[in-house]
């Protein structure tokens, strides 16, 4: 069999392996942005552990086959790149949101959360969600609410009784 054929195939495995072994992926359209910009949009993600990649779209319609994620492959049609994240599902979309308000020119096409394919929207919405400390802050302050209201009632009445009583 020929070298550059089962350079492919390889290729094409470790490909599917990112897509099966990644907790999120989003496919974005890069054409526009300089050199400088995806310079600095792949600084953030490796920052946040996120692996940015651009691989031919015949060799990622293979890998999402095998990954059993074809679903995106009506969206991978001219240049891509591919941002996989293994640990945090809202890391990638939540950083290329937040590049693309500044940069136009990059367009989210897809993106796959947890195994289920999501449209360009679902991937947006993702990424306006609070991060994961943020969730974590906001259920702190609901759990503490009743504590600290019936602190204040207390507090409240403790000083009615002692006004009263002067």
């Amino acid at each position: 069999m020929n070298k550059a054929i089962e350079t492919k195939k390889v290729q094409v495995l470790e490909i599917a392996e990112k897509f099966k072994a990644a907790a999120s992926v989003v496919v974005v359209d890069y054409r526009g942005l300089n050199v400088a910009q995806v310079t600095e949009l792949r600084k953030q993600l490796r920052e946040a552990g996120v692996e940015f990649k651009v691989y031919k779209n015949s060799l990622t319609r293979r890998a999402t086959e095998i990954a059993g994620v074809e679903g995106i492959n009506e969206s991978l049609i001219g240049p891509n790149a591919v941002a996989f994240s293994n640990e945090d599902v809202i890391a990638p979309a939540k950083i290329i949101n937040d590049f693309a308000k500044k940069n136009e020119q990059l367009e989210i096409k897809v993106g796959i959360i947890e195994g289920t394919v999501a449209s360009a929207e679902d991937v947006k919405a993702l990424a306006e969600l609070p991060s994961r400390e943020g969730l974590l802050s906001m259920l702190l302050s609901v759990l503490q609410a009743p504590m600290r209201n019936f602190a204040l009632a207390t507090k409240a009445v403790a000083e009615q009784k002692e006004e009263q009583g002067a």
